[in-house]
């Protein structure tokens, strides 16, 4: 673990895999608000960020218990946005236990470990806000059993802890993107290409969504105005979801 010490301490949020694409468009968010960040991340950021970096791997246990426990010794985290995911496509034949145990990591795994340690002090302060990044692709999605099990167990964590976390003042909440277009889509989804433009004809707004999309929804859930919000899944998905049973 390696971190770019150059933040004071007192009240921060905490992003973690702010580095890029949606995660990034939120630390800007956060950092427009006047709001000291923190992001927990495997690499640093392509661009200039005003979060403080503190390297990680999601997957290692120890290693992140570490960098959580030196992030919450000098900052009160009072606001947690789980943005870090990984997908590992494939079908249900072809899905191996050791992917599927990495993505748990990654997907859900880190966002219990955060939210476990940023708790005493949300609690301590009587408030809190939690956003957790699920996937239009929890209501099911080919080629995804590792992903979408753990998109909709996402989900399921952000209602049961709304339900315990709501007599302290935290509210927690959950977004679902529909295809957004980051670094990691333009990579596997070549501009003008079949599967890129079949992509976009699928989404009612005939557009793909940007990181700040989803920033904007994150923005609102992390606000002072969202108090009476909790326990609620926002997808972002160009209409995407429209007929589709909600979990």
């Amino acid at each position: 673990m390696t971190s770019q010490d150059n933040q004071t301490t007192g009240p921060a949020a905490l992003v973690t895999g702010g580095s890029q694409g949606i995660g990034a468009a939120i630390v800007a968010r956060l950092a427009r608000r006047g709001i000291p960040v923190i992001n927990l991340d495997r690499t640093p950021a392509a661009a200039a960020s005003p979060a403080r970096w503190v390297e990680v791997d999601l997957t290692d246990v120890a290693a992140t218990s570490a960098a959580l426990a030196e992030i919450t010794r000098r900052h009160d985290i009072l606001w947690l946005v789980n943005n870090a995911g990984i997908a590992a496509p494939a079908s249900l034949e072809e899905t191996t236990l050791d992917d599927f145990e990495r993505v748990v990591a990654v997907n859900l795994r880190s966002t219990i470990l955060c939210a476990q340690a940023v708790l005493p002090a949300m609690k301590q302060a009587g408030r809190g806000r939690i956003v957790s990044i699920s996937s239009r692709a929890a209501l099911g999605k080919e080629l995804r059993t590792a992903y979408s099990a753990t998109k909709a167990g996402v989900i399921g964590l952000t209602r049961t802890w709304a339900l315990e976390l709501a007599p302290f003042g935290i509210t927690v909440n959950a977004i679902g993107p529909g295809p957004i277009e980051t670094e990691l889509f333009r990579t596997a989804n070549p501009h003008n290409s079949p599967r890129t433009r079949a992509i976009i004809e699928g989404v009612p707004v005939r557009r793909l969504g940007q990181p700040d999309d989803i920033a904007h929804a994150a923005d609102f859930f992390l606000s002072d105005e969202a108090s009476f919000v909790t326990g609620q899944v926002l997808y972002v998905c160009g209409g995407m979801t429209v007929g589709v049973a909600p979990i």
